[in-house]
């Protein structure tokens, strides 16, 4: 599987049988979920932790760093998967809407090179 050939839809399939197979559903409310991805994502944070932010991109040019940060994010994303497939959720038409809706909050005009959250622009 790569970005190029697999579907969003085959990856969040796959993931549902995992979670099938293992009866994981009745675990999996949106409560716990929700925890598991913020729980993930501090994990994903402690391998920052206490770097300055040019000094990060150094941190994922490391090979053994990525491997480790690469599960962290599969984790994450995983976790968003199985709260997308247990809320009916179509990702990617709520990516796209969101997306439509950052456009119409951070005009290219307006927020290029700009970090500025939308109400300060």
């Amino acid at each position: 599987m790569n970005d190029t050939t697999t579907h969003l839809q085959e990856i969040k399939d796959r993931v549902l049988q995992f979670a099938n197979e293992r009866d994981w559903e009745q675990f999996h409310s949106p409560k716990n979920l929700s925890m598991a991805i913020a729980a993930e994502s501090g994990e994903l944070l402690e391998h920052f932790l206490w770097t300055e932010s040019h000094s990060s991109r150094s941190v994922v040019d490391d090979p053994e760093k990525i491997e480790k940060i690469r599960e962290e994010l599969a984790d994450i994303v995983i976790y968003a998967i199985e709260f997308a497939n247990m809320t009916g959720t179509d990702l990617a038409s709520t990516i796209e809407k969101k997306m439509l809706h950052n456009a119409a909050k951070y005009p290219v005009d307006k927020a290029k090179g700009r970090s500025d959250k939308y109400t300060e622009l």
